[in-house]
């Protein structure tokens, strides 16, 4: 992929309206890095409801901790059934299963305790997700920790509960959607087969702001409180959180440049046309993490688009006149 992509971090009028988490754009795939940093200070997640301000001009950004996926060894999926991804990151490791439409976890390896949903996996998130998004699974595995194991069985409370503008340090990111996640566990001995009698609890919270223009949450905080009094653990609480280094796209491999390539209609249904520029010959589309979705001729000015998912894309064109390519960005309808 040339170089000569632009990044366009502020196109008038392309950010107009919340995000939708969709499958096409927002599901990881193996091979990408997310750049996140850790996050000094404490955030703020106490703002509900829509057109919220999410205030954490607090926080400052720490080290780099990146965020990278790949493909499970066969020796993880016989562990972890059905995963199809992994993700390494701030000392944990999760597993996923995707689908055409779920993002599910099949188990969640941390430095406290393993959890193994082979028996029912949980859902992280269900596509697409917008401001009305609202869901409960039930999850079921078995669970492993130095002082304990058993078998755990519980909730995953995923809901958009808020929208505004989020302030992160010196940085303001508009048309913001946060989505929520509770994960509720009970642990049982593994004898308790009928879960009547749990030995302690594992409470997941975590909160993600998605933008229109980044693949990655902007920010995501996590609380995990573990409680299991029969191992001296009473009430344990540790928090994290880490934002995106969105100086660069997650794969590092875009320039920022000024906008030169003019389009319209944007956003588009069908087709996009070009302003100003004759000669060009071959498009490439790109999704916003730098993967290419479709390669085009340029047919009367114009390039078919009816046949992608709606998401934001980069469009790169090249001329028959060996002129540098040109890029802008658009938003599929």
């Amino acid at each position: 992929m040339k170089r000569t992509l632009l990044i366009l971090l502020t196109t008038a009028g392309l950010c107009s309206a919340q995000p939708t988490i969709t499958k096409a754009f927002n599901d990881p795939a193996t091979g990408e890095t997310a750049n996140y940093l850790t996050v000094n200070g404490t955030p703020d997640n106490s703002a509900t409801g829509a057109n919220a301000t999410f205030n954490n001009a607090s926080l400052t950004l720490g080290s780099a901790s990146p965020t990278t996926y790949s493909t499970p060894t066969s020796g993880e999926v016989t562990t972890f059934p059905g995963s199809t991804i992994k993700m390494v990151g701030s000392g944990n490791t999760i597993y996923y299963k995707q689908t055409a439409s779920k993002l599910e976890i099949t188990g969640l390896v941390t430095s406290d305790a393993t959890l193994n949903l082979s028996v029912n996996n949980g859902t992280f998130i269900s596509y697409p997700a917008n401001n009305t998004y609202s869901e409960t699974d039930q999850a079921q595995g078995t669970f492993t920790s130095p002082s304990a194991s058993g078998l755990c069985k519980g909730t995953i409370t995923i809901a958009a509960d808020a929208t505004g503008t989020l302030i992160l340090g010196s940085s303001t990111y508009s048309n913001v959607l946060r989505i929520k996640s509770v994960q509720n566990f009970n642990l049982h001995l593994p004898n308790d087969t009928s879960f009547i009698f749990p030995i302690g609890s594992i409470i997941n919270t975590s909160y993600s702001y998605y933008d229109n223009t980044h693949k990655f949450p902007l920010l995501t905080t996590i609380q995990t409180v573990i409680n299991v009094p029969v191992a001296g653990i009473n009430n344990q609480t540790t928090n994290a959180a880490q934002a995106l280094n969105t100086s660069t796209l997650s794969t590092g491999d875009l320039a920022v440049k000024k906008e030169g390539l003019k389009i319209y209609p944007n956003p588009a249904q069908d087709f996009i046309e070009f302003k100003g520029t004759e000669n060009y010959s071959t498009a490439k589309i790109y999704s916003l993490d730098g993967k290419l979705v479709k390669t085009s001729d340029v047919k009367a000015g114009k390039v078919q688009v009816s046949d992608l998912p709606s998401a934001s894309y980069f469009i790169e064109v090249s001329g028959k006149d060996n002129k540098k390519p040109e890029a802008s960005k658009f938003i599929k309808k």
